[in-house]
């Protein structure tokens, strides 16, 4: 099959997703560290469906999203730099492929930076819980999370099922 390696820049939509996803998540990152010493020894660790906490853990698990978030950014941005490594269907050649590329490219960089995001939120909302300020993460965060990545799977895909 005809896969061809291309050194393709970023477009500037993927470099804005990269500053803001990126931004989001090291702000929140730099958060749990200057509001540690102020936090109980213990936290929310889990959430049900309707974003309940039904169990809580030590404060160290706040770093569990930052660690996945983490490895996430790295996996995903490499897999970016390697768009020949995506899957295709068997229409891809010469006259298409750079069109491929990029689509399946941004594709890949707005769901990392969107998963960065979601995991700034969840890590801000479980300090906001563990300091008494607010008492879940709210029965419309789990449909927001499932609509969003959706929406921008279907995108991507109509995107990629356009491309002669």
């Amino acid at each position: 099959m005809y896969r061809p390696i291309l050194d393709l820049p970023k477009t500037k939509r993927e470099k804005v997703w990269d500053w803001i996803g990126g931004g989001i998540f090291l702000a929140s990152i730099f958060y749990i560290f200057v509001i540690w010493g102020k936090l109980p020894d213990e936290i929310p660790g889990h959430f049900n469906g309707a974003g309940e906490v039904d169990r809580w853990g030590s404060k160290i698990e706040l770093f569990i999203l930052p660690f996945v978030g983490s490895f996430l950014w790295i996996l995903m941005g490499l897999l970016e730099k390697a768009p020949h490594m995506h899957n295709y269907p068997a229409r891809l050649n010469e006259s298409n492929v750079e069109v491929f590329y990029l689509s399946s490219r941004k594709l890949l960089n707005e769901i990392k930076n969107l998963c960065l995001i979601l995991f700034a939120l969840i890590s801000f909302q479980i300090v906001r819980i563990a300091l008494g300020e607010a008492q879940a993460l709210g029965w419309w965060f789990l449909p927001i999370i499932l609509i969003g990545t959706a929406i921008l799977i279907i995108k991507g895909l109509v995107a990629m099922s356009k491309i002669k």
